[in-house]
């Protein structure tokens, strides 16, 4: 993932929506990145949160489906 943030976390169904529970980690060329497990064979709603107050959705995302707050999350098939 490429943002113009300096922090940016993963965010979903598969942590609880805990914002402190997958940081990705920043490499020299501005993009981000973490290794996260996950059970296969369902669907998986997720978003970036970008220095901890704008949310981002994943532009090569499977799908997007909308909330009860008035925004998308971005969904992954496994």
């Amino acid at each position: 993932m490429k943002a113009e943030a300096e922090n940016l976390a993963l965010v979903g169904d598969f942590n609880g929506w805990n914002e402190a529970a997958h940081p990705m980690k920043k490499a020299k060329d501005g993009s981000f990145s973490v290794t996260v497990e996950m059970e296969s064979g369902r669907e998986q709603q997720f978003r970036y949160l970008a220095d901890g107050k704008n949310w981002l959705n994943d532009d090569a995302a499977d799908k997007y489906v909308s909330t009860s707050l008035g925004s998308e999350n971005s969904v992954i098939s496994l």
